[in-house]
């Protein structure tokens, strides 16, 4: 009995710190949020000379708290999993460390302090509050899409490239060297950056003839940009009508990206439910 209070004990503090689905959940990720960027703005101000000199004392007391309070934060996210080692060496838990490095650093380093605005990293976490913690899973659905949609990306890549060839080939016959076509790579460039929408303007048509196909460039342009997204958006959509509702991240080692239709981490082969 024992044993299962401590496991519920564990299992509503993991809800409160890794999940942002309830209540609870949001107001922690909240207020950690509002501590990094106070945290952050406390380091920049006290970076200012002028600044330094007048709330130096203010701001390293505030910096020491917020220190604590990241640490003390640190040490519940270890203990509300069954396997904390997982998540010390998991890229949410090294960045998590490194953001509490600097101010102990500081104490036999001068200047490591200064190091403290890797805590803008620990922002990631913004992602968990607006229901947007199945960020890192929706890599996985684009990762998935992406290699659905290879074989005709690829071709449309292929396409695409013979568009400019034989754009870039055309302009180099109907603009003059001394405007900047100076020969058929050069051209290439030229329809690259234009049919990409980027528009550099080192080189750019003068005739009458030039200017129309630099129209049609433009228009093609539009159009392309339009066709990637469409494969790319299709497959994750049908990926997304297979997704199965999973919690944000593993109970046991915090891990996320899980597949949609897990049961078990794929990490470390713990249930995904309780």
């Amino acid at each position: 009995m024992k044993s299962d209070s401590n496991t519920d004990w564990q299992f509503k503090l993991h809800g409160i710190i890794y999940e942002s689905n309830t209540p609870a959940g949001k107001a922690f990720d909240i207020g950690l949020l509002i501590a990094i960027f106070t945290s952050i703005i406390v380091v920049m101000l006290d970076s200012v000379v002028s600044i330094h000199a007048k709330y130096g004392q203010m701001f390293s007391t505030l910096e020491w708290v917020f220190t604590a309070l990241f640490t003390v934060e640190y040490i519940l996210r270890l203990v509300s999993i069954r396997k904390p080692f997982r998540f010390v060496w998991s890229p949410l838990g090294i960045i998590d460390l490194i953001s509490l490095l600097p101010s102990y650093l500081s104490i036999f380093f001068i200047g490591a302090q200064s190091l403290l605005v890797f805590r803008a990293l620990r922002l990631l976490r913004v992602f968990r509050i607006f229901k947007l913690g199945q960020f890192l899973t929706e890599i996985n659905f684009l990762t998935h899409a992406l290699k659905n949609s290879l074989r005709k990306i690829s071709i449309f890549l292929l396409t695409v490239l013979t568009i400019t060839v034989i754009l870039g080939s055309i302009m180099y016959l109907v603009e003059k060297k001394e405007n900047g076509f100076s020969n058929i790579p050069e051209s290439i460039y030229w329809a690259i950056v234009t049919i990409t929408t980027v528009g550099y303007g080192d080189i750019s048509p003068i005739t009458p003839m030039g200017k129309f196909v630099a129209s049609v460039v433009m228009l093609i342009g539009y159009a392309i940009i339009a066709v990637p997204t469409g494969i790319i958006t299709h497959d994750i959509a049908l990926a997304a009508r297979q997704k199965k509702e999973l919690p944000e991240s593993c109970p046991s080692c915090s891990r996320e990206g899980h597949d949609s239709d897990a049961l078990f981490c794929k990490f470390c082969g713990s249930s995904l439910y309780r």
